[in-house]
């Protein structure tokens, strides 16, 4: 009974919007959280189905549930994969479970469709064929992907060798193979679980999806470097970001809530990180200017965001107000990061789709901050940012079998700020406002894999010129001598 009571307050918060889904349920601390997880995400996303089945037989009246415990009741009865309760709450939906199934199986000729799934609205469906593989980042502070890859075949597994295109990752049961974009990742089929496999349990691999392995990829920070994870929790980029530095240098990482921190504490133990320094506290807060973090030179910002990119979470409702305040809590948190004096290089990321919180928010960070320009990622990844910004990457499940995802890369000039982003674009409006959401809070979807090569050729400076410094100190002269005339003619 416990799962339904903790899966119903989780989809009430998350329908009256206090929370991310994935950080409800990770804070609730609950014994199972993949079966949680999964609760919460299929009746979240069936939740205007349920409802219309709920009150159309009048359970609620019928009974003393309220909306929330009755959508996850209802939804394990019809749709998914059974109730996993006895006492009075069977007993209650055991009766009413002819009439419910009468309801949807009405719903589902009405609409003239044969699945649950063609009942959602077209924005939300998963087509046909539309499930994701199962990503795994091997974890090379503990092993090597050839040790992973030995094991995984001896373990019955089938290796494929290294994809080539993305059609390679339509797997079949216990066929696996090398993502063709980052090599520590293996792919595998879609309902591969790992949660009880020895190397999960062991730290060797970590389960996180392709597209947020980008971040800590692409930005490299390299072996002794000083690095910021300003959003950490619940950590996998901070145990990618350790793994590239092979645990060597300082990792700060902040996230205010206790809770999740404290989880994330436990994952980085377990993938054998070190060289972490790990902080209860808003990252707005921190000091750029503090001795603390005078050598950082790297920084991963992941902000809270709309989670729209989210495979169990696609569905654009979003409202603008919404999007805006989250737009301008992230462009504070960007700008806050380009703060730091030493900074070389920051990666800002989301799980999002929306341009407001993608594109829109860097654009308006490159024109306040003229010092940084964006690097370009990855001429072979399939899907690129939204013009102009095509230095970023975008990443979806039809392009890149991926959970929807935003990255961009920006690095500060060798000169120090004489260049100015080109091109401009025109913006949504964002403004930065002293109200904010909560911290670094986040929900994306947390699955591993990593490879591929950053172009980072960097472009000269706009209007730059050489000069000597002969020619300097001539022209100098020569426009003191221009201001002295000019004052002269002036003088009554």
């Amino acid at each position: 009974m416990a799962l339904y009571v903790t899966a119903a307050q989780i989809l009430e918060r998350v329908e009256m919007k206090q929370g991310a889904l994935k950080t409800l349920v990770y804070d609730s601390k609950f014994a199972n959280i993949k079966q949680l997880f999964a609760l919460v995400c299929g009746a979240h996303k069936f939740s205007s189905i349920l409802q219309q089945i709920i009150e159309s037989t009048r359970l609620l009246k019928q009974s003393k549930l309220k909306m929330p415990l009755a959508k996850v009741l209802v939804y394990d009865l019809l749709m998914g994969r059974g109730l996993k309760c006895g006492g009075s709450w069977k007993a209650l939906l055991m009766k009413h479970r002819s009439r419910l199934q009468a309801e949807l199986a009405r719903m589902k000729v009405k609409h003239k469709v044969s699945r649950n799934e063609d009942l959602l609205p077209s924005s939300v469906q998963q087509p046909d064929g539309d499930q994701l593989p199962r990503y795994v980042r091997v974890n090379t502070l503990k092993t090597t992907v050839e040790d992973a890859v030995d094991y995984l075949k001896r373990d019955g597994f089938s290796y494929l060798g290294e994809a080539s295109k993305l059609d390679d990752l339509t797997l079949k049961a216990r066929e696996f193979v090398r993502d063709l974009h980052l090599p520590e990742l293996l792919v595998f089929s879609p309902k591969m679980d790992f949660h009880n496999h020895f190397l999960y349990k062991a730290g060797h691999i970590i389960l996180q999806d392709k597209a947020s392995c980008l971040p800590a990829f692409l930005l490299k920070a390299p072996p002794g470097s000083h690095v910021i994870d300003a959003c950490a929790a619940p950590g996998n980029k901070t145990s990618h970001l350790a793994a590239i530095m092979n645990n060597k240098g300082k990792l700060f990482a902040f996230d205010l809530d206790a809770k999740r921190l404290a989880t994330m504490s436990t994952l980085l133990l377990r993938a054998g990180v070190t060289c972490q320094q790990l902080a209860h506290q808003d990252f707005l807060k921190v000091d750029p200017e503090s001795q603390q973090y005078k050598d950082v030179e790297y920084i991963l910002l992941d902000p809270s965001c709309s989670g729209s990119g989210m495979v169990c979470l696609r569905d654009n409702t979003s409202s603008v107000d919404r999007l805006a305040s989250l737009a301008s809590f992230q462009l504070r948190c960007l700008n806050h990061g380009l703060r730091f004096p030493r900074l070389k290089r920051l990666s800002y990321s989301t799980c999002s789709v929306h341009r407001q919180e993608n594109e829109d928010v860097v654009a308006a960070a490159l024109q306040q901050n003229p010092s940084f320009r964006l690097v370009p990622l990855l001429a072979q990844w399939p899907e690129r940012g939204l013009q102009p910004f095509t230095q970023c990457l975008r990443a979806s499940v039809t392009r890149t079998h991926t959970h929807g995802f935003f990255v961009a890369l920006l690095e500060k000039h060798r000169d120090g700020g004489s260049q100015t982003q080109e091109p401009t674009v025109q913006m949504s409006d964002i403004q930065v406002t002293p109200s904010s959401p909560p911290a670094c809070q986040r929900r994306s979807a947390e699955s591993s894999e990593e490879a591929a090569e950053t172009e980072d050729t960097p472009t000269p400076a706009a209007g730059q010129m050489e000069t000597t410094p002969g020619r300097k100190k001539r022209r100098k002269r020569k426009k003191k001598k221009k201001v002295a005339a000019a004052v002269e003619e002036e003088a009554p």
